[in-house]
C-alpha cells in the first residue's frame, strides 16, 4: 500500500476556485493572476530570443545577464551589494525557489515559524524536509506580529523563521521597527530566515517595502525570495530568483540543480533585456496597482463588504459579515461564485486553527477595468 509523503494534502483552493468559476461563468477573482498581458516589449523579446536560438541550457545558477540586472535592481533600490556570480539564482518560480531554501536548510526534527494565514505551499516543502511547522497566529484586526508570542514559540529546534511582506492574503506591511525586533529575537541563534517578497513592489500610499536585503545583520541569516510573474504580469513564465549570502547560495544551489538544473532560457534572455531597456517598470508598478486597488474600493464603498484598503499585494479583504454571517468562509466563496458569478479565496484555508467566526474573503485585483466594474457591480446587488 503507497503510504503518502503528504497525506493532508489536496487540490489546492486556487485551483478548486478558478475551477468552479469556469464551471459557472463566474468573474475569477480568486486565483492571483492578472488578466491582462505583460509589457509587449518583454513579450517581442521573448519572441527574439527563441528565434536567435537561445533555446538551449541557461547556466545552473540562471542567465549572468539576467542576475547582474537583478544585482542592479538590488542595489538601486535597496542599497546593497549583491555578487551576480555568489548571490543571486534565478529559478522557474517562486515556489521552486522556497523549497530549495527550505530544503538548503532544513533537518529531520527541525522546526520552522509560520505565520499564520500563511501561503499554502511553505508547510508542505518543510514536511517534506523532515521538519515541523510550527504556527503562530497574526494578531487580528490588522495581520501584525505579537513579538511575545514569536518569542515565545523559539527553542533550540528552531531552524527558519519564515517571513512574507507584502502579505498574502492580507497585504499588511511589515516595517523597519519589525526588522529590528526581529533581529533581536535572532541574534546568538543558529535560525536562518526566509523572506518571502514576490510582492515587494506591490506597495501602496508612499509606503517603503521593508526588504530583509535593506537589514545588514538580518540579511547574513536571510534566502529573499521574488518572482517576474508577479512584477512584469507574467505569472505564466513561473520564473523568479533568490538572493542570499554566498554561504546560503551554495547550499541552495546544491539542491535547486537537482530540482530543475535550470530555468527556461529564451525567458530569462527577454526578462535580462526589457530589464535593462526599462528600469522604470518596477519603479511605476505601485501607482499602476494603487489605481486599480482604489477603484475596486470605490466601486466597494455602494456593498455591504467591510474593508480597509489594502496596504499592499494585488488583494483586498473583504467582510461579509452584514450579508451571510452564517455561512464560513469557504462556503461563502462557494455562494458568491455560484449565486452571484464572482469567484474568491476564504481566508481560514491559509490557516492552521483559523479563529473563530472569521468572515473575511480575499479578491484579487490584478484585473482590467472592465473586469472590476462588471465584479464590483455584482458584489454590490448582493
Amino acid at each position: 500500500m503507497l503510504i503518502s509523503k503528504l497525506p493532508n494534502v489536496g487540490t489546492t483552493i486556487f485551483t478548486t476556485m478558478s475551477q468552479l468559476a469556469a464551471e459557472v461563468g463566474a468573474i475569477n477573482l480568486s486565483q492571483g493572476f492578472p488578466d491582462f498581458d505583460g509589457p509587449q516589449a518583454l513579450r517581442e523579446a521573448v519572441t527574439r530570443a527563441v528565434m536567435d536560438g537561445r533555446n538551449q541550457y541557461a547556466p545552473m545558477a540562471g542567465l549572468p545577464a539576467l542576475r547582474e540586472q537583478v544585482a542592479v535592481k538590488v542595489r538601486s533600490l535597496y542599497g546593497r551589494e549583491v555578487s551576480a556570480d555568489s548571490e543571486i539564482t534565478i529559478t522557474p518560480g517562486a515556489t521552486q525557489a522556497i523549497f530549495c531554501a527550505i530544503h538548503a536548510v532544513v533537518r529531520a526534527g527541525d522546526e520552522v515559524i509560520v505565520f499564520d494565514p500563511c501561503y499554502d505551499s511553505y508547510e508542505p516543502a518543510v514536511e517534506l524536509a523532515g521538519g515541523v511547522c510550527i504556527h503562530q497566529s497574526l494578531s487580528l484586526p490588522d495581520f501584525s506580529i505579537d513579538w511575545q508570542k514569536l518569542a515565545d514559540a523559539i527553542t533550540p529546534r528552531t531552524r527558519m523563521i519564515v517571513l512574507n511582506t507584502p502579505h498574502n492574503p492580507s497585504g499588511a506591511l511589515i516595517d523597519g521597527a519589525d526588522l529590528e525586533r526581529l533581529a533581536a529575537l535572532v541574534r546568538e541563534r543558529d535560525i536562518y530566515l526566509l523572506s518571502d517578497e514576490v510582492y515587494e513592489h506591490l506597495v501602496f500610499d508612499g509606503r517603503e517595502h521593508a526588504s530583509v536585503l535593506r537589514h545588514e545583520e538580518l540579511y547574513q541569516r536571510a534566502f529573499v525570495i521574488s518572482s517576474f510573474g508577479k512584477t512584469y504580469h507574467v505569472t505564466g513564465w513561473k520564473t523568479g530568483y533568490v538572493v542570499a549570502p554566498p554561504n546560503l547560495t551554495a547550499e541552495l544551489r546544491k539542491v535547486h540543480q537537482y530540482v530543475s538544473f535550470t530555468g527556461v532560457t529564451p525567458l530569462q534572455w527577454a526578462l535580462a533585456e526589457f530589464m535593462a531597456a526599462h528600469p522604470e517598470h518596477v519603479r511605476e508598478l505601485p501607482a499602476f496597482y494603487q489605481t486599480k486597488r482604489d477603484l475596486f474600493c470605490d466601486l466597494l464603498s455602494g456593498s455591504r463588504f467591510g474593508f480597509t484598503r489594502t496596504a499592499g499585494t494585488y488583494f483586498q479583504l473583504a467582510d461579509y459579515s452584514a450579508i451571510r454571517p452564517d455561512l464560513d468562509d469557504v462556503a461563502m466563496a462557494q455562494w458568491l461564485t455560484r449565486e452571484h458569478g464572482v469567484a474568491s479565496i476564504p481566508i481560514s484555508v491559509f490557516y492552521q486553527s483559523p479563529p473563530a467566526n472569521l468572515r473575511l474573503v480575499r479578491f484579487c485585483f490584478a484585473k482590467q477595468e472592465e473586469t472590476l466594474r462588471q465584479a464590483a457591480e455584482r458584489l454590490c446587488a448582493i
